[in-house]
């Protein structure tokens, strides 16, 4: 609704709000009915910023801040191409360079979907996976060399059996080092996390209330309090739109009698995702489903997850058809934040659904935020704090809030449902329930039933992904 009785940024004297009621001469306010809704704080049209308030806060020393957004190390690992079967006791394990500084002499790898050996390395033992040694580090490639726990032996007497051949995308998992006897000095892990730079912004809101405009009696029922009101809660939507949607940066700016200073932007959550779901179509039973699967069960697993939606997302989800799954639970109930929300209950986990509407404002209606609450920082540079001054040379008084901090994504749960097909910079995933294979090859597709056109063991539940040579491999998470 709109409201031309406030001018945001301007002051609020007599002669400036008789002119926006229509060039009403001072003293003499037009009397109409005031919507006591428009005024009224609402904190259900900032959720994204309550969420931050509600959040983990940090108190920083320095306007850029290095977030680390994942804090556990990486435990598994793809091949980066096939590998044959070795023709002596050891071969260099492909990984490539994402992978090659996790493995240190000593470790044990864990390789899915390739069988073992019996421990004389005569019978293949179905569904019990090949186990590896690393021994040390190719110094051409810097890929593990290493050798086969219970791979094949050619003859019983063997020292050391062969490895298996390896398919390319094949997913190792890292396991805990063996040492020798009499061993205790081990490689120190290496673990380096890759930090992000994040701006903390400094964002303000100054309202002036002349003297002469305080003490008129007015027919309007102006008051300090309902234009205080007012100005925090334009301070608060656009502040969450920024919180959404802000991109990072920083820049110097000449102040006068201060000289040079730098301004700071912060960078919106919407950017800070990253995992991708692009969808199109209808939103099934099935497909919520799997999203909880998705968000519930990786290496970073939340206590709640909290579905911010556009309008749009909002509806489709609200008008699925329920008829033929009984057992999945809809309910309304209140939440730890206090907002009334709609609670869709999986197995996997209870995902509850807020409309967020700085959403639909920002041109998302169709789109939404899979959040785990509890993976939340809010950064403070300097607490958010009220000032009240008199304005110099005026007989006006000059009240603010001043407040600089950022808020920042933790972990890899999260998920941006992209319903605009305006893909964001992160890992894309889409949902298929095809027979045949997908023409786009450049994303990584949840099957939603098997998929006979992309291998003969692509099946319902899995992610699939194409690889450089244009063949279907499943991806692991």
């Amino acid at each position: 609704m709109a409201n031309n009785s406030i001018i945001p940024g301007q002051a609020a004297t007599v002669s400036n709000v008789a002119e926006v009621t229509g060039g009403i001469n001072p003293g003499n306010f037009i009397e109409t009915d005031i919507d006591e809704q428009l005024f009224s704080f609402n904190s259900d049209d900032t959720p994204l910023m309550n969420l931050m308030l509600k959040a983990k806060r940090v108190k920083v020393n320095s306007p850029e801040v290095d977030h680390y957004m994942i804090d556990e190390p990486a435990s598994t690992m793809v091949t980066s191409v096939e590998m044959s079967q070795s023709t002596g006791a050891q071969a260099i394990l492909p990984l490539g360079a994402a992978y090659q500084n996790l493995t240190r002499p000593y470790s044990t790898l864990l390789v899915h979907g390739v069988d073992g050996y019996t421990i004389d390395g005569v019978n293949r033992t179905p569904g019990k996976w090949l186990m590896l040694f690393v021994v040390a580090h190719d110094p051409t490639t810097g890929d593990p060399v290493v050798r086969a726990i219970n791979g094949r032996k050619l003859n019983p007497t063997d020292e050391y059996p062969i490895i298996p051949a390896i398919r390319q995308g094949t997913k190792i998992t890292i396991l805990a080092n063996s040492l020798y006897e009499t061993q205790k000095e081990v490689d120190p892990d290496i673990i380096v996390p890759q930090p992000s730079r994040v701006y903390l912004q400094k964002r303000g809101m100054n309202q002036v209330v002349s003297d002469y405009f305080e003490s008129q009696r007015k027919r309007i029922p102006f008051s300090k309090a309902v234009i205080a009101e007012q100005a925090i809660a334009n301070f608060k939507v656009r502040g969450n739109r920024t919180l959404w949607a802000g991109r990072p940066g920083k820049m110097k700016v000449n102040v006068p009698k201060m000289g040079m200073q730098y301004i700071y932007c912060t960078e919106g959550l919407r950017w800070q995702f990253k995992r991708e779901l692009q969808h199109s179509g209808k939103w099934t039973v099935e497909r919520i489903i799997a999203l909880a699967k998705m968000f519930f069960t990786g290496e970073d697993v939340p206590k709640t997850a909290l579905l911010l939606a556009g309008k749009n997302l909002l509806e489709q989800i609200q008008c699925i058809d329920y008829s033929k799954h009984p057992e999945i639970q809809i309910t309304t109930k209140q939440n730890s934040m206090g907002w009334t929300v709609t609670n869709f209950h999986t197995v996997f986990g209870d995902i509850e659904i807020k409309r967020e509407p700085t959403l639909d404002r920002l041109g998302w209606s169709n789109s939404g935020a899979l959040i785990g609450e509890d993976r939340l920082i809010h950064y403070v540079y300097s607490a958010e704090h009220s000032f009240s001054d008199r304005v110099d040379g005026e007989e006006a008084t000059r009240n603010g809030i001043l407040i600089w901090d950022a808020l920042a994504l933790k972990g890899s749960c999260h998920i941006w449902i992209d319903g605009e097909g305006e893909p964001g910079g992160g890992d894309t995933l889409r949902m298929w329930e095809d027979a045949e294979a997908p023409t786009d090859p450049e994303s990584r597709y949840y099957l939603l039933a098997d998929c006979p056109g992309m291998n003969e063991n692509a099946k319902a539940g899995q992610i699939w992904q194409c690889d450089d040579s244009g063949n279907w491999i499943k991806y692991e998470q």
